[in-house]
C-alpha cells in the first residue's frame, strides 16, 4: 500500500500504522477514557442527510470563504497538532508547505517542534497559531509577541486543556516526549528501523517554540500528561481569554468552546471565532460532538462570530452538513496527522487534495454554485 492507494481517512490510518511505532501511532489514535466522544465526533454526522438540487447548472462551484480576515480557496484547514516531528522528520514545515500550496490556513501548536520563526520564513500562506495558558504567564506574552512579529494572520486559545485527559492508550504503550527507549517499547521503535533512523538523524526533538523559556521544553523525558499538568495553569479563566485577545488585538479565536452560553461570552471578550470542539475526544469523555452543538451555537450567535467545527471530519460530505448547519468552515487532526506519518508533506498535499475533490464534487451533486449556497434547507437531521 501508498499514497496513490490512500482514498480516506482509514487508508492513511492503515498506512501510518505500517510506518510509525506503536506507541507514537496510538498517541494519534487514542481518546480519553472509553472514547465514547471520540467515536461519536464522527458518527453524529450520520444523524443529518443532505438534500440536493438537480438541474442547478452548477459548472464549477466557488469552494472559497474569509476565515480570521484571509480568504482561503477551500473551507477546510489544518487543526493545531502538537510534536508532528514524531510523525515525519520535517513535522510542522510539512504541513505549512502543504496548507500553503492549497491556499488555506496552516495552525501552529504551541507545543510544535519547530520556531514560529522558522515556519514564517519557509510559508508565506495563512497562518494561525494555538496558545496555551503557562502558569509562567512570560511564556504567553512571549508567544503573542512572536507571532506579531512573524506576521500570523490569526490566533485561537485552547480553553479544554487545562488538565490533561484520561488518555489511557499513552499509559498502557509508555508514550513518553521525547520518546525513550525502555523494556516496553524498545520492540515496537525496533521494528520500525526507518523511523528510528529518520528520528536520531534529524534535528534534535525538542518543543521549540518555549525550549528557551523552560527546561521542561528540552529535557523532558515523561508523559505529554504529565507535561500539561506541570505546566499549563488550571486556574485559567476568562480574564486570562481576555487578556489574550487584546494583548494580540487582531482575529482571536476560542477552541473548545461547547456551550451556547459559552459562545456569547466569547463575543463579549472580544473574539471574532471559535472553535467548536472537544479537542477531538482526547479530554472530556462523554461530551456532546462538535456537529451536535453547531446548530444551536450558530443560531445563538453565527452573525456575530466566524464559527469553526473542528472535530469528526473524515468527508467532503461532513464538511457540507456542517456549513449548512451554521459554520464557516471546519478543521480536521487526525486525518492529516496519519497522512504525516503515511508520507510527509506528500501525505498532507494528497489528503487536502481528497478533501478538495471530495468537497468540489459533492458541491455539484448537491446543486450548490457556492458555499455561501449551503444553508438549512440543503440538511435534514434526522431526530
Amino acid at each position: 500500500m501508498n499514497l496513490n492507494n490512500c482514498y480516506n481517512f482509514e487508508d492513511f490510518k492503515r498506512l501510518a500504522k505500517k510506518k510509525l511505532p506503536s506507541p507514537i501511532f496510538h498517541y494519534i489514535d487514542g481518546g480519553a477514557d472509553d472514547e465514547t466522544t471520540l467515536r461519536r465526533n464522527t458518527e453524529s454526522f450520520n444523524d443529518c442527510d443532505l438534500v440536493p438540487n438537480i438541474l442547478a447548472s452548477v459548472g464549477k462551484p466557488d469552494l472559497s470563504t474569509i476565515l480570521f480576515g484571509k480568504k482561503i480557496k477551500i473551507p477546510v484547514f489544518l487543526a493545531p497538532a502538537a510534536m508532528q516531528r514524531l510523525y515525519h522528520p520535517e513535522g510542522d514545515k510539512a504541513t505549512a508547505r502543504a496548507a500553503e500550496k492549497f491556499g488555506t490556513f496552516y495552525s501552529m501548536s504551541t507545543m510544535a517542534n519547530n520556531t514560529i520563526e522558522e515556519i514564517s520564513e519557509i510559508s508565506s500562506g495563512p497562518k494561525l497559531f494555538q496558545l496555551y495558558v503557562h502558569k509562567d504567564k512570560s511564556i504567553t506574552d512571549d508567544l503573542i509577541d512572536r507571532c506579531k512579529v512573524a506576521n500570523f494572520d490569526g490566533m485561537c486559545l485552547t480553553v479544554d486543556t487545562v488538565v490533561a485527559g484520561n488518555r489511557e492508550k499513552d499509559h498502557r504503550t509508555g508514550f513518553t516526549t521525547p520518546p525513550k527507549l525502555t523494556l516496553q517499547s524498545l520492540m515496537n521503535f525496533a521494528m520500525r528501523p526507518e523511523w528510528v533512523l529518520n528520528y536520531l538523524t534529524h534535528k534534535k526533538f525538542e518543543l521549540a517554540n518555549v525550549s528557551k523559556k523552560t527546561d521542561k521544553g528540552t529535557n523532558i523525558s515523561k508523559s505529554v500528561i504529565e507535561y500539561i499538568n506541570e505546566q499549563y495553569d488550571p486556574a485559567m479563566n476568562w480574564e486570562d481569554a481576555e487578556y489574550c485577545v487584546k494583548k494580540w488585538n487582531g482575529p482571536f479565536a476560542l477552541k473548545g468552546v461547547m456551550s451556547v452560553e459559552d459562545a456569547k461570552r466569547a463575543i463579549d471578550i472580544g473574539c471574532t471565532a471559535i472553535m467548536i470542539s472537544n479537542h477531538g475526544g482526547r479530554q472530556l469523555d462523554g461530551s456532546r460532538s462538535p456537529f451536535d452543538q453547531v446548530k444551536a451555537i450558530s443560531d445563538a450567535v453565527g452573525d456575530k462570530l466566524e464559527i469553526i467545527l473542528d472535530g469528526g471530519v473524515r468527508r467532503g460530505t461532513h464538511v457540507l452538513k456542517a456549513l449548512a448547519a451554521g459554520a464557516k468552515a471546519c478543521s480536521f487532526g487526525r486525518m492529516f496527522l496519519f497522512a504525516l506519518g503515511a508520507g510527509g508533506q506528500q501525505g498532507v498535499e494528497r489528503v487536502l487534495q481528497n478533501m478538495h475533490d471530495e468537497i468540489n464534487r459533492n458541491m455539484i451533486l448537491m446543486g450548490c454554485k457556492s458555499i455561501k449556497e449551503l444553508n438549512r434547507s440543503k440538511i435534514i437531521f434526522r431526530k
